[in-house]
């Protein structure tokens, strides 16, 4: 999938600011500048020396970047630095390349220093961001990097943008084409620029436990996003969301947690699909490290030679969380759940936190867990080493209860591969640590991956990951149903579990925030009742290959023949057996997802179609463009109709309902509720309104007398109800050969 490619590109990129991000140790550090200068060694001497490179200003340091990459980056804490119109320490002098710079770089610096030299990390923080606000405040978005001289400018604000690594300050402005972001050190480039006909998807964050956060996508079912946002209130983020989503051409509002279960239930996307779907919407994000995207473990069989995905007991019981799935371990953490005063947990550490997440990725973004460990990787035997080890002490560990990243499930297999080269240290057997150790069934890291994707698309897991999703996203995560569950963390890591608002003391919420962020975060709870299984069907799928002789006469087609599905078997093998003699006359990109009705007025000049991404859209054949797209609910749209006169046309939905849009007034007429479940089909014949439905019926609605098929309410009578043993899904002709047989 496109994840794979987008995130590869990404880590290239990250790679390449590593000798830079390395010495950039404090995760909450900002990033204020940077200028050209000399880093000059003994001056005045007879062997004095100069090295050209970027200065760089940081909230706490200052890092000097030599142009020449044999000589080391330098990192000196900014309490340590004396500043004149040069720069000093202990051993280091830098001298600013353009003099004119000299002055505001000084009063930056000094100002910078003072905070640092604050005793209380509280008063650091505080006197840091009243410089960095100070900043924002004296500079505004340069609108000279419009893209074009037309571009009408809606709003400009001050945000950050979030990065794994680095968090840059700067400016936010939307245009009626495009959203900018001006950092203000002017990296990773001075201007960042997405055109808003590009975007895909926009989602509001929690950020820090804060709705300030939104992330902005340009590609399809990925968790890489194009730009991570941070606001300094909600009323610019919400504003911010409000234009992206007004200027993207047929824009449909964000998916429920309820839409995509339906979707999953029912075969259309799949479980690693899913997933991806919930972290999203609990505000999971691969530029938040304390939020990153979570999924389970599933496989239990580490020793085998062959994986054998038949048998029950090669996978995780996923009713259960890590730290239930060991008894003895169990026993011991709930009596020490009993005998704790409030407030009460099970577990000491969390499923997810950066250091989980950097513990799995060190070996393709090594700068991340150095800046956690200050510079340092962890101890050889504590690293990645092996798929069984690490799963072992999941099981039996005091403290270790992590869970997977979506990475497992993925095309890239590079994070298990010391591509790299590095030093990751000697484990005290004397073996130094390189590739992960697969288990004995997998033939290299490709095939582990296969496997591991194989075993989450399995029946088995099917049947039961809704059981892990109660317990992560669902009503087990929180209050009685999780203490039964085994399923109790620290209150900080849930929302609303702490109000950072409330609290005062500047010391105790830079405390407090950075325990949430080092911690982690139990995700945005998404159910509050238990989740549906997945239902299981085998699907009969038509074979586009036969062994039909292709002389098969053909039989005259009657004017009320509906639809392709309405031919008798030899006319279906004929078609597919002809299909490579039909030429392609047009092809037009009209919705984001699958499409799932169409239906052409009676003169052909304009196609009406639904789809599963909730919209109806009216495309013209002569001036080939949409000319309406309409979405009547944030679910899909099963499938659409014209009733006789070209002036109303019925779409069905997910949402049980059946909608009627006026095609002259061009707005949504009246609206049905249908049925118990997702309206699958409806039909139109003899005045009569047939709809079937997931919930097993099929009904026939008449169209009250007196009223007609022009531009006036519709309201119908239910004629008949006609009940089956299972969801009926029948294509709209043979519908009707099964009601007028």
């Amino acid at each position: 999938m496109s994840s794979s490619k987008h995130r590869n590109a990404r880590k290239r990129f990250l790679f390449l600011i590593c000798r830079f991000s390395l010495l950039l140790l404090n995760l909450e550090e900002y990033y204020f500048e940077q200028h050209t200068a000399n880093h000059i060694i003994n001056k005045d001497c007879k062997d004095e020396r100069k090295f050209r490179g970027s200065l760089k200003i940081c909230s706490k340091s200052i890092i000097f970047e030599p142009d020449d990459n044999v000589q080391p980056i330098i990192k000196i804490p900014l309490r340590d630095c004396s500043i004149l119109f040069e720069i000093n320490s202990t051993e280091h002098l830098f001298q600013l390349d353009v003099a004119w710079k000299v002055g505001d770089v000084v009063q930056t610096l000094h100002q910078l220093y003072r905070a640092s030299c604050l005793d209380k990390m509280g008063d650091q923080a505080a006197m840091i961001t009243a410089i960095l606000q100070s900043r924002l405040a004296r500079t505004s978005f340069d609108k000279y990097r419009f893209q074009s001289i037309s571009e009408t400018l809606h709003m400009e604000c001050k945000a950050e943008m979030v990065t794994p690594l680095v968090t840059n300050p700067g400016h936010v402005c939307v245009s009626d084409a495009n959203l900018y972001f001006q950092p203000l050190n002017g990296y990773p480039k001075p201007v960042v620029q997405i055109t808003l006909q590009n975007v895909r998807r926009i989602y509001k964050r929690r950020h820090g436990l804060m709705p300030l956060g939104l992330e902005v996508f340009c590609t399809e079912n990925d968790l890489c996003s194009d730009i991570y946002l941070k606001f300094y209130s909600c009323q610019d983020r919400d504003e911010v969301y409000r234009l992206i989503a007004k200027y993207i051409e047929n824009h449909i509002a964000e998916h429920t947690a309820e839409s995509y279960v339906l979707q999953w239930q029912r075969g259309h996307i799949s479980n690693y699909q899913y997933l991806l779907h919930l972290n999203n919407l609990a505000d999971r994000s691969c530029n938040d490290l304390s939020q990153y995207p979570v999924f389970p473990w599933i496989i239990a069989d580490y020793s085998s030679s062959v994986l054998d995905l038949t048998k029950p007991e090669t996978f995780r019981d996923l009713s259960k969380p890590i730290g239930a799935l060991n008894k003895e371990r169990l026993d011991r953490l709930v009596k020490r759940y009993q005998e704790m005063p409030e407030p009460k947990f099970m577990y000491g550490s969390h499923y997810s936190s950066p250091g989980y997440v950097l513990f799995y990725l060190v070996r393709v973004a090594p700068e991340y867990m150095l800046c956690l460990q200050n510079g340092k990787f962890d101890h050889a035997d504590r690293m990645f080493n092996s798929i069984a080890e690490t799963w072992k002490n999941c099981l039996d560990g005091a403290t270790d209860f992590k869970e997977l990243i979506p990475e497992f499930y993925e095309n890239d297999s590079s994070f298990l591969v010391n591509s790299l080269k590095l030093d990751l240290g000697k484990r005290q057997g004397g073996k130094m640590v390189e590739d992960v150790e697969l288990p004995p069934w997998a033939s290299g890291p490709d095939d582990f991956l296969q496997k591991c994707q194989e075993a989450l698309e399995s029946p088995y897991v099917s049947e039961h990951l809704h059981e892990w999703i109660d317990i992560i996203f669902g009503y087990k995560q929180k209050g009685s149903e999780a203490v039964a569950a085994h399923n109790v963390f620290h209150p900080l890591t849930y929302e609303g579990g702490v109000d950072l608002n409330s609290i005062m003391d500047p010391n105790e919420k830079v405390a407090l925030l950075t325990q949430i962020l080092e911690f982690g975060q139990t995700p945005k709870q998404l159910f509050t009742t238990p989740h549906p299984q997945r239902k299981i069907q085998k699907l009969k799928s038509l074979s586009r290959t036969s062994s039909h002789s292709t002389s098969i006469a053909e039989s005259p087609v009657s004017p009320n023949e509906e639809s392709f599905e309405d031919l008798t078997e030899e006319s279906i093998t004929l078609a597919w057996n002809n299909i490579a003699k039909l030429k392609l006359d047009t092809q037009c990109k009209i919705h984001k997802e699958a499409i799932t009705g169409i239906a052409v007025t009676c003169n052909g000049s304009s196609v009406f179609t639904t789809s599963q991404d909730s919209t109806l859209k009216m495309f013209s054949r002569d001036s080939k463009t949409i000319q309406r797209s309409v979405s009547f609910s944030n679910m899909a749209l099963s499938s659409c109709l014209i009733l006789p006169g070209d002036t109303t046309v019925i779409s069905s939905s997910w949402d049980n309902h059946i909608y009627f849009y006026s095609i002259a007034f061009g707005r949504q007429q009246d609206v049905l509720l249908g049925h118990d479940d997702a309206v699958s089909k409806i039909c139109w014949r003899d005045g009569r309104l047939f709809s079937a439905s997931w919930d097993s019926t099929v009904k026939v609605w008449h169209c009250v007398p007196g009223e007609t098929l022009s531009n006036k309410k519709h309201h119908f009578e239910l004629l008949a109800h006609l009940e089956h043993d299972v969801s009926v899904t029948l294509p709209a002709a043979e519908l009707l050969k099964c009601l007028t047989s």
